[in-house]
């Protein structure tokens, strides 16, 4: 999906030294340094913008809902809402309560569901553009936390799947690292963003043969585009780290030796 990345002129995006490339798309990304942005379709919030593309009218942000603050996800034709509550609570119609760690994917054409919060809730909302390929057309809420861990063919990483359409390929997942988890390069065919939920960990990315890496703590976010090689063996797990990501085709992965 081609998408206008907003962040690139602003963001100054900082390699590791002198002697490493900057990368032109959008990655250790501190989301408290960004301004707040208007969102017309939820007043009264305070939003962080990470994705925009204003012909197809879809975006990612992080927002903040204030105490008592009421709302509505709206019902917009051929374009699908993500929910992801990081902190605090958010009531979707009368009685689907979403705590941290909740997930919420509403599809183009779903009835608009009222949104409130009690006590305030931060959240990070996504807006896509539907897929024609799509096979979940139904609303999906889930809790998180009741989802097991699954390993992988790394040690020390493990994931849960949130949703996973099988006609579109769109994938939302969480990824957890331990620290003294020794990663592979992997390279993505489609492009993904994410956002460090929790944990600090000093993450790599391999840009046209250089390893550009940095710190990252929560609320770090990167928009990577396809065929970018990340992760490796400079990649050094401090805390317990969790991500939250997402891509809208998942076409594959592959791993590499080295950085290429």
């Amino acid at each position: 999906m081609k998408r206008t990345i907003a962040l690139i002129s602003l963001l100054g995006i900082a390699a590791c030294s002198a002697s490493t490339p900057k990368l032109p798309y959008p990655a250790y990304v501190a989301t408290d340094s960004l301004s707040d942005v208007f969102l017309a379709e939820l007043p009264g919030v305070r939003a962080k913008r990470f994705d925009f593309n204003a012909k197809l009218r879809t975006g990612s942000y992080r927002i903040d809902l204030p105490v008592a603050w009421t709302g509505s996800s709206g019902a917009s034709p051929g374009l699908s809402i993500e929910i992801f509550v990081l902190a605090g609570r958010l009531t979707l119609g009368d009685d689907l309560v979403l705590d941290a760690g909740g997930y919420a994917f509403l599809p183009s054409g779903s009835l608009g569901f009222n949104l409130q919060t009690y006590d305030g809730a931060r959240i990070l909302y996504a807006v896509n553009q539907t897929h024609p390929d799509s096979m979940i057309r139904t609303p999906l809420i889930l809790d998180s936390r009741l989802i097991d861990w699954e390993p992988t063919d790394v040690d020390g990483v493990s994931r849960k799947v949130l949703r996973s359409d099988p006609g579109s390929g769109a994938l939302t997942w969480l990824t957890r690292i331990a620290p003294g988890a020794e990663l592979n390069w992997e390279r993505s065919l489609a492009s993904r963003e994410s956002y460090l939920v929790q944990g600090s960990l000093d993450y790599a990315e391999c840009f046209e043969g250089a390893v550009v890496s940095d710190a990252y703590l929560p609320g770090g976010y990167v928009f990577r585009p396809a065929d970018i090689a990340h992760g490796g063996p400079a990649t050094v797990v401090r805390e317990t780290a969790i991500w939250y990501s997402r891509e809208q085709s998942a076409i594959g992965t592959s791993t590499l030796d080295d950085c290429r």
